[in-house]
């Protein structure tokens, strides 16, 4: 209607400006409020409205998901309606019979680097630039903008105008030049560099939905996020929500709706120099004493030494943990699930491999040679014992940015995680899988996705030391401690960490109906939020018992039909009809007038007719006359009618009007709807039935 046309042309107005014509249409949902299922319900209801009208241009049976990262491209495969886990049947979103019509549907999931257009020949650069001649373009030799687009939507075939789903989608905008009245905002050289390659990445993300758009057309973009807000250094105010934005359920409508966990930052301590404690703003007190990034080996040589303030978070932190890891200890076996989870976010590799090296332990080599094995500080996240490594680290160091690239890991990188890319390949190995044929970058993500999962590669992992922020779509619900020891320049960067950590353990209600708190403890990460006092019991995961049938109790099998719907079970009672002479009924005139003369004392006559019956429709006529017959005569036990016998009465009906119903002089048919006369023609008919 009109009040809802203003909103779809204030959106393609925003679409124009800052998205370059793409259609955007974008909802704010909060980490674990269901992001995945509102997109297969937007596959679903676009698919199925598209299937009902094919020349509806409203809807598409054709979908492009495109991601962040490898991470979230995996675990969004259960979007495919062909795949054995998807969440059209595991979230019972379909009825059968509509699952059945989805899977006509093409959905394709991919990572916006796809859209990076890649050399077509395996020549080195030396090679290009002898081939392409002085001053040659070197593009020639990557992939044209139409190849691109074919490569990436190669199952599509040749349909078009796809809907896009944009997952994460705050890292998919337009950059904008920064007002000129307006100064600079001051950053460090590290954060420049973040707002280069967060810029281009928007920009290859941005440029490859155009691609598609030109190439085979793009019907609509749905954008998902829990923080769909300009970054820094966009040209645009940071924090500035996206002006296509039409839902809004927020960190704290999630926290409120007790649908994820509450984190809980430092408020005070006995040192407060400043508006905030110590643990809470950690990084411009410690900052100035770490390395910067970059530092060879040579130089950070010798046991790590922290600042006293990280020192001393960690120890603060580590020791609320182990009051969780105690409780989970304490579990029987066989309930016993996944162990909780400590997580460390670093301002760069430097500074993730001192850290990781304090609390998982190092290898120190003396001046003859000699390798010698010191623990780490913190027993439960320690990698060694008694001077030898372990099988299993209890910790991991992991770079979610080069590793969700799908690109091969930087060298240096590389040899900080040897030892653990090794020793969760000899894990593989025990478990009687192949390692052989993985590379370390798909290891490491392997591991990395399953922490918290039983059974898998990260069962047993308690701390992640990571490079810049954890993978966007990092499903690990066992998260109970973050620790920030990095630069937080905005509320919205605080929020995308704290998120991390905030899928809750358990979705089992109280006696109340209410789920219980959960609560993720943080330090590092100056959050403004609303405070938390006292203390609450740490959460354990309560055990989850398998109901599975025993093959020799198959003699007691007990069978329940599970209910798809509902249909009117109609009796097999036959009816048949033998029209006699007496099945006849003669309309005339001369029992009702078909027209009357109206005459006043003075002034003009007028004239009534029937006329007004002429106009309903012969079938209306039967229809009329049938319900006439089976609610008078055909009747059940308790004198209520059969409407199910209505579909055989109305053939009979109308070979009675064609045989039996005659008309003389101006009578005609429609005359059969006159009360009288649809009584009599019904007991005409109902005698004629056997």
């Amino acid at each position: 209607g009109r009040e809802q046309q203003w909103i779809d042309n204030l959106l393609r107005e925003e679409a124009n400006k800052k998205s370059g014509g793409l259609y955007r249409v974008a909802f704010k949902m909060a980490t674990g409020a269901g992001k995945t299922v509102v997109m297969a319900m937007l596959i679903a209801w676009q698919s199925l409205n598209k299937m009902n009208d094919p020349q509806d241009k409203r809807f598409s049976d054709t979908f492009l998901i495109v991601t962040p990262g490898i991470t979230i491209r995996d675990r969004l495969r259960v979007l495919k309606p062909n795949a054995p886990d998807n969440y059209y049947e595991e979230r019972d979103l379909l009825t059968p019979d509509l699952f059945q019509r989805l899977q006509a549907a093409t959905v394709v999931i991919t990572n916006y680097h796809a859209f990076l257009r890649r050399d077509k020949f395996g020549a080195s650069m030396t090679t290009k630039k002898v081939l392409a001649g002085p001053g040659g373009d070197l593009d020639r030799f990557k992939e044209t903008e139409g190849e691109m687009v074919r490569r990436v939507v190669r199952s599509i075939g040749n349909k078009k105008n796809v809907v896009v789903l944009n997952d994460e989608a705050h890292h998919c905008y337009q950059a904008a030049d920064a007002p000129a009245d307006e100064p600079a905002p001051q950053m460090t050289g590290e954060e420049k560099k973040e707002v280069e390659e967060a810029n281009k990445a928007a920009h290859v993300w941005l440029s490859g939905l155009r691609a598609v758009q030109r190439k085979i057309g793009v019907r609509s973009v749905f954008d998902m996020s829990a923080t769909p807000f300009f970054l820094r250094g966009s040209g645009y105010q940071e924090g500035t929500l996206f002006p296509w934005v039409v839902s809004d359920f927020s960190l704290i409508d999630a926290i409120e709706s007790g649908i994820v966990k509450i984190p809980r930052v430092p408020t005070a301590d006995d040192v407060m120099d400043g508006d905030l404690p110590t643990f809470r703003d950690l990084w411009v007190r410690i900052r100035d004493d770490l390395p910067k990034k970059g530092l060879k080996d040579a130089q950070l040589a010798g046991p790590p030494i922290l600042p006293k303030e990280l020192e001393g978070a960690l120890i603060h932190l580590y020791g609320n943990y182990q009051k969780s890891f105690q409780l989970w200890a304490d579990q029987p076996d066989k309930d016993r699930g996944t162990p909780p989870v400590f997580i460390v976010v670093c301002q760069n590799t430097t500074i993730s491999k001192m850290l990781f090296d304090w609390i998982a332990g190092h290898a120190q080599t003396d001046a003859d040679g000699n390798e010698t094995v010191r623990s780490g500080h913190l027993k439960l996240f320690s990698n060694a014992e008694n001077g030898a490594w372990l099988d299993r680290p209890n910790t991991l160091l992991i770079d979610s940015a080069q590793i969700e690239s799908g690109e091969a890991m930087d060298v240096n990188f590389k040899k900080m995680a040897a030892r653990e890319i090794e020793e969760f390949k000899d894990e593989k190995i025990k478990r009687g899988e192949r390692a052989d044929e993985i590379t370390d970058e798909d290891l490491l993500r392997e591991v990395m996705n399953t922490i918290g999962k039983k059974g898998r590669l990260g069962e047993q992992v308690r701390c992640v030391v990571s490079v810049s922020m954890l993978t966007e779509g990092w499903d690990a619900n066992t998260v109970t401690h973050i620790l920030g020891v990095r630069a937080f320049g905005t509320q919205l960067l605080c929020e995308q960490v704290v998120g991390r950590g905030l899928r809750r353990i358990s979705y089992e209600p109280n006696d109340d109906g209410m789920f219980e708190p959960e609560y993720a403890e943080v330090f590092g990460v100056p959050f403004s939020f609303i405070p938390t006092v006292g203390t609450a019991k740490p959460v354990v995961q309560k055990p989850m018992h398998r109901v599975y049938p025993l093959p020799e109790r198959s003699d007691m099998e007990i069978s329940f039909p599970r209910v798809i719907g509902y249909r009117w079970d109609m009796p097999t009672e036959h009816l048949e009809a033998h029209f006699e002479p007496d099945s006849t009924l003669t309309l005339r005139t001369d029992e009702v007038p078909t027209r009357s003369q109206l005459d006043p004392i003075v002034g003009e006559s007028i004239e009534t007719t029937l006329n007004d019956l002429k106009s309903y429709r012969r079938q209306q006529v039967a229809f009329t006359l049938t319900k006439r017959v089976v609610e008078n005569y055909l009747l059940d036990a308790e004198q209520r009618p059969k409407p199910w016998l209505f579909p055989q009465v109305l053939p009979i009906v109308e070979r009675w009007m064609r045989e039996c119903a005659v008309t003389q002089g101006d009578a005609f048919e429609q005359m059969l709807l006159i009360t009288q006369y649809s009584h009599a023609a019904a007991e005409k008919i109902q005698r004629a039935i056997v």
